[in-house]
């Protein structure tokens, strides 16, 4: 089995094997959104998955 790799590139995996992603909603319209929010969304988010389904998606991963 492949891995997806359209989904592999929209997260990253740490050194400690957890899995990082953005949030939605950052693209446009952030010149109005205050520091702390802008801020804020520049950090990525931990994605919690069954093994079932990282090995589904991540194979080589």
């Amino acid at each position: 089995m492949k891995t997806n790799k359209a989904y592999s590139k929209r997260i990253k995996i740490t050194k400690n094997g957890r899995l990082l992603a953005r949030k939605s909603g950052h693209n446009h319209f952030n010149a109005k959104e205050r520091h702390a929010t802008k801020a804020s969304k520049g950090r990525g988010v931990e994605l919690n998955m069954s093994n079932k389904e990282r090995s589904r998606y991540l194979v080589n991963m």
